[in-house]
């Protein structure tokens, strides 16, 4: 196949077959680039990840370190007293739309699976309990914005969410808890249409997030 230009040259793009899908790109083709933000290892055997064309055979910390420079000014805070496998999606969802920060709210531990390894690139934090993540926000003087479907709420589809702030998710069913509906100085909701109470953290979170991308962020690198 062609080759398509990378970040620091040409590189051969993987071929699709029915019974097996490869993502990424094989070994470099050539002399390797002399550029210390590239791996000598993905140089040699190839880049699998998932991670835009952008950041071919890249160091991880070399992508952070690029994030870094470019992240938004919103963080996300998701509540963790049940497990929620959300959390997951909540983490991509960040990572995809550069968010400064991932907050974790009560349980440490949570289900990485649906993050697919962006919680390498994402800065995650976490919060024994709701009181120790507002203290956090007030620290760093950051309004703390609810995501839920509550009485007095203002529809994200018509109200403009603060350019610095942390957008906190609640768990799926219960939604934001009491403690957490008191920490929050402003609340939105999503609108929905359907049978359904509520949608899970991860679609709203997603949903959230786009919106401030659509308010403040310019478009994304080519």
């Amino acid at each position: 196949m062609p080759p398509v230009a990378g970040p620091g040259g040409p590189y051969p793009l993987q071929t699709v077959t029915d019974d097996q899908l490869d993502v990424g790109v094989g070994p470099w083709p050539g002399d390797p680039p002399d550029d210390p933000r590239y791996d000598p290892e993905l140089l040699a055997e190839g880049d699998r990840r998932n991670v835009v064309d952008r950041y071919r055979y890249w160091r991880r910390e070399a992508v952070v370190a690029d994030l870094d420079r470019r992240r938004h000014d919103f963080h996300v805070a998701v509540e963790n007293w049940q497990h929620d496998f959300n959390i997951g999606t909540v983490v991509r969802n960040a990572n995809a739309f550069l968010a400064a920060e991932v907050h974790i709210v009560g349980r440490r531990r949570w289900n990485r699976r649906g993050a697919m390894v962006t919680d390498r690139y994402q800065h995650v934090r976490h919060h024994p309990a709701i009181e120790d993540f507002v203290a956090w926000a007030a620290a760093e003087r950051l309004p703390v914005v609810g995501i839920d479907n509550l009485p007095g709420s203002v529809p994200l589809e018509t109200g403009t969410l603060p350019r610095r702030c942390v957008l906190l998710f609640g768990q799926e069913g219960p939604g934001l808890s009491e403690p957490a509906r008191a920490a929050c100085e402003r609340l939105f909701s999503i609108a929905q249409y359907g049978s359904t109470r509520s949608i899970n953290a991860g679609v709203a979170s997603g949903i959230a997030m786009h919106a401030w991308i659509r308010a403040y962020a310019g478009p994304p690198p080519a």
